[in-house]
């Protein structure tokens, strides 16, 4: 088996290093030795994209917010179904994560970063999530391993009663928020629904295949009738 090979690292806010590393043509990306992602299991990632983007299927000039750039995945699953009309904003706050998604990692991400349907912006997430505004048709989320702030603590205002508001506001009528997760937590999921949206749980599996580990989709859509929840 070919060895992992180190390519690059980055200090976060508030403390901590990411490391990017490579293994022939798989990628990992690791924080104080946890894997964040990794290029051999992108099935949830597109799911966010997917899920979310089924549900304003209707809407031709939909405007998408998407917290986190990671390795790209939910990017090209949302661009593969979007109309040519749409817009995506991807909100990455560090630098070297975009650097790398146009450098050592390009082939991931298939030239989707010069769509002229996509804007980077290297900004945290929270600071496009407008209340004023209520332009987005939807939010996904997809900046920690689940709603707890894992690679920065400031991300824990996401996932609080008054973060999940100041989302709802920011979306319009019907719009979705989705929130990517490594396992289930009731608690949020109770915190979610309470916060004024409609929500589905969905299960996911990491890989693209019908076996492997599991993730979980919330999906709240604000204004809209609630899903029950099932399994992918």
């Amino acid at each position: 088996m070919q060895p992992w090979i180190h390519l690059d690292k980055t200090n976060i806010p508030g403390g901590g290093e990411l490391k990017l590393s490579q293994r022939g043509d798989e990628f990992s990306i690791r924080l104080a030795g946890n894997e964040l992602m990794n290029s051999r299991l992108s099935g949830s990632e597109e799911a966010l994209a997917t899920l979310s983007c089924a549900r304003i299927a209707d809407r031709k000039k939909s405007r998408i917010l998407i917290g986190g750039l990671g390795m790209g995945f939910t990017l090209r699953a949302a661009l593969a179904v979007l109309g040519p009309e749409a817009k995506v904003v991807v909100a990455e706050l560090l630098p070297a994560v975009i650097a790398w998604a146009r450098g050592p990692m390009a082939s991931l991400f298939g030239g989707c970063l010069d769509d002229p349907r996509v804007t980077i912006e290297q900004v945290d997430v929270a600071r496009l999530i407008n209340p004023g505004a209520g332009g987005w048709d939807a939010i996904l989320l997809d900046v920690d391993n689940g709603p707890e702030a894992m690679t920065q603590s400031a991300n824990d205002g996401l996932y609080g009663m008054s973060g999940l508001t100041i989302a709802r506001h920011a979306l319009k009528p019907g719009g979705v928020l989705a929130v990517w997760s490594q396992g289930p937590d009731r608690d949020f999921k109770s915190r979610f629904g309470k916060s004024g949206f409609q929500v589905e749980e969905v299960m996911v599996r990491a890989h693209r295949g019908k076996s492997g580990a599991r993730h979980v989709i919330w999906l709240g859509t604000a204004g809209g009738p609630p899903r029950a929840a099932r399994n992918r």
